[in-house]
């Protein structure tokens, strides 16, 4: 049985299951198209449902509803990972910019001229899709203007408005939502019964299968730590140099992602304090009782900054320098003359 992130691709994720029967009932009328373009944010399911279309595609004896039967010799293969009608494309692995280049496509396009060579389909994943630098979108584009038979071009990510309007044109847009919460959590306890999982799901935005893969203990622990310290700069007792040093330990991205989340937080808060959806629900009191000493304006403004540098840590720029701007701008902000008067 094939899994992937430790889910089988023999079980269809619930929330997809409208979107599944809507594919499926285009290919069972010989109208499924030729491009599909998946997109949602991290930990939806859009590369699972990715793999089980594509599985479902290459499988000789699907079941009820599409589902590949997991038995038969092209299952095997697909178990295997090397089945010759699918086809991953993806950066290169020896680039440094992580860009999927023109050579990428130009490799897959050409083999066996994108024609079935057991299968009734040859199916390509192209992922992540934003990631594709201009010539080789220009390249991808030729093949989706004039397709071959029996193939389908799947491209997934999480930016994909960043594509060629030339290229999600021609693409089917299929976009996977975060299901309702109720759901979520009913989903996530059928996997592993766990008494945070409400806390998990609001970290990961209601994101099921990252609330399942992402956070450990030693990650939530680590993300207490951090909040504790963020707070304690706010109250006078942390040094903003020492807490920046601390934030290094979970690395620039993730230490920016959890400053937006509490700075989005306490914004809320300013906005108003009575039934207000938090992302860190388990600090709410300590971060209500900042919210009410700081100016609305400011609080805005620090968090563009944050959200700013959460840009440019996808680039080269000193990340050690920027944290240590931000923890002395909000050390600043949160002990200094532009609080809320009593």
């Amino acid at each position: 049985m094939r899994a992937l992130n430790g889910i089988s691709l023999e079980a269809l994720l619930p929330w997809t299951a409208r979107i599944w029967s809507q594919l499926q009932g285009a290919r069972a009328a010989g109208r499924l198209a030729h491009g599909l373009l998946l997109s949602g944010p991290v930990g939806v399911g859009k590369r699972h449902f990715a793999e089980c279309l594509a599985q479902s595609l290459l499988c000789r004896t699907p079941g009820p509803g599409g589902i590949a039967c997991g038995r038969c010799a092209d299952c095997e293969l697909l178990a295997l990972g090397n089945h010759p009608d699918l086809l991953r494309v993806g950066p290169d692995p020896e680039s440094k910019s992580g860009e999927i280049p023109i050579a990428m496509i130009r490799l897959f396009t050409e083999r066996e001229s994108l024609t079935p060579s057991r299968a009734e389909w040859k199916v390509a994943l192209i992922d992540p899709a934003d990631r594709l630098n201009p010539a080789a979108a220009n390249a991808l584009l030729k093949t989706l203007e004039e397709p071959a038979g029996q193939t389908l071009l799947c491209l997934i990510g999480e930016r994909t408005g960043s594509l060629p309007a030339t290229i999600r044109s021609r693409c089917l847009q299929i976009r996977v939502p975060a299901p309702a919460d109720a759901e979520a959590l009913s989903w996530l306890n059928a996997q592993s019964p766990r008494s945070d999982w409400e806390l998990r799901l609001r970290l990961a935005h209601g994101a099921p299968l990252r609330a399942l893969r992402d956070f450990d203990d030693a990650w939530l622990a680590q993300r207490q730590e951090r909040l504790t310290g963020f707070l304690a700069m706010a109250a006078g007792g942390r040094d903003p140099l020492a807490e920046a040093a601390a934030w290094n330990a979970p690395g620039a991205k993730l230490m920016l992602e959890w400053l937006a989340s509490w700075m989005c937080d306490l914004v809320r808060l300013m906005a108003t304090a009575e039934d207000v959806r938090l992302e860190n629900p388990d600090r709410q009191a300590d971060l209500a009782a900042l919210a009410r000493r700081i100016e609305p304006a400011v609080g805005h403004r620090f968090l563009q900054r944050v959200l700013e540098g959460r840009a440019l840590a996808e680039t080269n720029l000193n990340h050690q320098l920027l944290l240590e701007s931000l923890a002395i701008d909000w050390s600043r902000i949160a002990r200094g003359g532009e609080h809320r008067r009593p």
